[in-house]
């Protein structure tokens, strides 16, 4: 059966000269928050931009993470040194607080989310036998690194891609956090972030540039992993899986079609885990059957998606941030 191709809307465009945007966050209806290259960052509210800099002992940090938790906003930047700032919406935009620190010359941090207002998880690449994670339980005041004691050990060649800050996805206690590279696996914490197990995943892995780069879930049971070959993007094969049981097994599909390469993937709201959009360099994908089946909707390119509603979303890619309409 084919699907109905809904159409899309382009309702505003934020051009911002020079500057690759991997990392959004909507915090109300009426804002959208920043993070890019460069150290710029800032937020459009009420469809006006509002834009600065951040520099740290000379050097302006390149962010690809950015999270809410209901009262600030909190910025990470990707190398040595791993910046994360905390900032206040209520007060100037300049007003920022750096919260964490690390210096490892391994250091890369890929993705930034939070569970709740105080619990909150970011991931990076392994700068020992392990992943990078740190979590916070003070809302974002202090943040720790987990040991590699309490985590799965990683593979020589395993580690993550900085694309749209979509590597962790999080429902109730529960994390997901995908893999890319020699393996494409998943792991899963079902208690905040303290213990975790991994699973394997049928996606494509083994090359540099192949495996799992964005992951959501609609709900502690029914997920979705996507991703590809980097460096070839069209190729469709083992480049979606789904979940039904919380990320334990994953089925591959819509097998040697489009979409090829992902970067970004969402479950449209409120669309009971079957209405789904997907992004990247490729143009933007949609699926109404929980995954199944995919069209393409529109080919202009971007990195990163994030909804206010079932109707509304915020897209941004190097030098633009838009917002769209989807209309059935």
């Amino acid at each position: 059966m084919s699907q109905q191709k809904p159409s899309i809307e382009f309702h505003k465009s934020f051009k911002l000269p020079h500057i690759s945007i991997r990392a959004i966050e909507v915090t109300q209806d009426n804002t959208v928050w920043f993070a890019g290259s460069k150290g710029r960052y800032g937020r459009i509210i009420n469809d006006q931009l509002e834009l600065d800099s951040i520099s740290h002992e000379g050097v302006y940090p390149e962010f690809r993470s950015i999270g809410y938790n209901g009262e600030f906003v909190f910025l990470l930047s990707i190398e040595d040194p791993a910046l994360l700032y905390k900032i206040d919406p209520k007060q100037s935009l300049d007003q920022i607080e750096l919260v964490y620190k690390e210096e490892d010359p391994k250091v890369f941090y890929d993705s930034l989310t939070f569970f709740d207002n105080q619990n909150g998880i970011a991931m990076g690449d392994p700068t020992e036998d392990c992943l990078s994670v740190i979590k916070t339980s003070d809302g974002g005041k202090n943040w720790e690194k987990l040991g590699c004691d309490k985590l799965p050990g990683i593979t020589d060649g395993e580690a993550a891609f900085a694309a749209s800050n979509t590597n962790i996805a999080t429902f109730g206690k529960t994390a997901w956090i995908v893999t890319g590279g020699a393996k494409a696996r998943v792991f899963k914490s079902d208690d905040l972030g303290q213990s975790w197990q991994v699973n394997k995943t049928p996606m494509v892995q083994g090359g540099k540039m192949t495996g799992i780069f964005t992951t959501d879930f609609y709900d502690g049971q029914r997920g979705i992993i996507m991703g590809g070959n980097w460096e070839d993007k069209k190729n469709g094969r083992a480049t979606k899986a789904i979940t039904a049981d919380g990320g334990e097994s994953w089925n591959l599909v819509a097998q040697n079609e489009l979409p090829g390469y992902i970067s970004c993937v969402q479950y449209v709201p409120e669309g009971d885990a079957k209405k789904i959009l997907a992004i990247s360099s490729e143009g933007i994908f949609y699926s109404e059957d929980a995954g199944i089946s995919w069209i393409r909707i529109e080919t202009k390119g971007f990195y990163s998606l994030r909804f206010v509603n079932d109707q509304t979303a915020w897209l941004s890619t190097y030098e633009e941030i838009a917002k769209i309409k989807l209309h059935d």
